[in-house]
């Protein structure tokens, strides 16, 4: 067998199984990326970070295991990586996006919950997910009831995030992030240094300042890539080592910008901007942003998880002491805007600045069915733009291709009210 055929087999995968998997999820990846025109060469590597996701990825994971690391997975954007990387811990997302492994999910999990869970651990339950058998530590978090439960069942740490922000709430985040800190000594043996937290700090704020970057070069008309592949960057930058991944990213960066002086785009001058905003879109899951841009419009910004909340704030950098830090730490992913909080006025002021500063033309609101949260909040995103005379669509959907034919008309008929 190839070596990473090997490498399954010990891990007491479904080998069989699991190339079932992989196929299905190349498949998708040809039908929806790669049937793009006109890619930047430097987003060749972020393709290969999702195509070597089960691959190289999981190789380099179990020889750092063998000298001793422990590998964190986790499973939402507000689990802070500084903490792990600071034990010298790996954080990678366990995020699944494919239809291929909800069955699996389903015969655990009920069917009328968000697809993102069942997929997830329908991988687990299949035996086709590398992750799992070499997980040290699985995080999960409390932004919606599905997934709170769902942490009961597979014995995950559970982070508290709060339902509000006022002072009393950040205090009980700020408390879940000292556990973390304590949960993750406990893990690996080591302990989260102040000096270290700090290196860190800079890692993964350098990391964001690069996506920053790429996607205010979103801004231009037309952009210099397509909202696809700023789609591909952001699922890669939740599975690779961070300080490869920035670097791959900073040379992208510096190519969009001599194709902005050269004028080379995927697309006209002039083009329909759209944003997406809602749910995330993860590794697996290019349905929604591909159906817009074979229309010719163009994703200029995300307002996801996959998007401007995993990126937007920086951790402040100059405390010295770990308590300055943890607090920095909490501070910064407390500012992320998920539809758990009520009132998420601050979601609907930070929608308004987005829509200004990309210019954007059109919102689609992208719901995974069953997310009550982005679902219901909805209503208030969209009297938002109402209030805008913003043209603006909500698609409930989930990873499956049986609905390519509506959404294709639904969005078809959304682009021809966008001027």
């Amino acid at each position: 067998m190839p070596n990473h055929e090997k490498m399954w087999s010990e891990l007491g995968m479904d080998v069989e199984l699991h190339k079932e998997l992989l196929q299905s999820i190349d498949n998708t990846f040809q039908q929806t990326v790669g049937d793009q025109k006109n890619r930047p060469e430097g987003i060749k590597y972020f393709d290969h970070v999702l195509h070597e996701s089960h691959g190289e990825r999981v190789a380099e994971l179990i020889e750092a295991r063998k000298d001793g690391r422990k590998f964190i997975g986790t499973f939402c954007i507000y689990v802070p990586e500084e903490i792990a990387m600071a034990a010298d811990a790996i954080p990678v997302a366990l995020c699944g996006g494919t239809q291929f492994s909800i069955p699996y999910g389903e015969k655990m999990f009920p069917r009328d919950i968000c697809p993102l869970i069942k997929s997830t651990f329908g991988l687990a339950l299949s035996k086709t997910c590398p992750y799992g058998p070499i997980k040290d530590l699985g995080v999960g978090e409390t932004t919606c009831d599905a997934k709170k439960k769902a942490w009961d069942v597979v014995n995950f740490h559970v982070m508290e995030v709060p339902q509000k922000k006022g002072d009393l709430d950040f205090a009980l985040w700020h408390q879940a992030v000292v556990d973390f800190k304590t949960r993750v000594e406990q893990l690996t043996g080591k302990k989260v240094e102040a000096e270290r937290l700090s290196a860190a700090i800079k890692i993964m704020n350098e990391k964001r300042r690069a996506l920053q970057k790429l996607n205010e070069l979103r801004k231009h008309d037309p952009p210099p890539i397509s909202g696809l592949d700023a789609l591909v960057v952001m699922q890669a930058a939740l599975n690779d080592e961070p300080v490869r991944f920035t670097e791959h990213l900073q040379k992208l960066n510096a190519e969009l910008d001599e194709r902005i002086r050269s004028g080379v785009s995927p697309f006209s001058k002039g083009v329909k901007r759209i944003m997406i905003s809602g749910c995330p879109s993860v590794m697996g899951n290019w349905k929604v942003h591909s159906l817009i841009e074979k229309t010719g419009a163009a994703i200029v910004i995300d307002e996801t998880c996959t998007g401007t909340r995993y990126f937007e704030n920086l951790v402040e950098d100059g405390k010295r002491d770990i308590n300055g830090q943890l607090s920095a730490l909490a501070e910064r992913y407390m500012k992320i805007n998920c539809a758990c909080f009520s009132p998420n006025n601050e979601r609907m002021e930070s929608i308004e600045k987005i829509i200004n500063a990309y210019e954007v033309n059109g919102v689609l609101q992208y719901i995974l069915q069953y997310c009550h949260g982005y679902n219901v909040e909805a209503i208030r995103v969209a009297n938002v733009l109402k209030k805008r005379n913003m043209p603006n669509i909500k698609i409930v959907t989930d990873y499956a291709e049986e609905d390519i034919g509506q959404l294709r008309t639904r969005i078809d008929a959304f682009l021809e009210q966008v001027a």
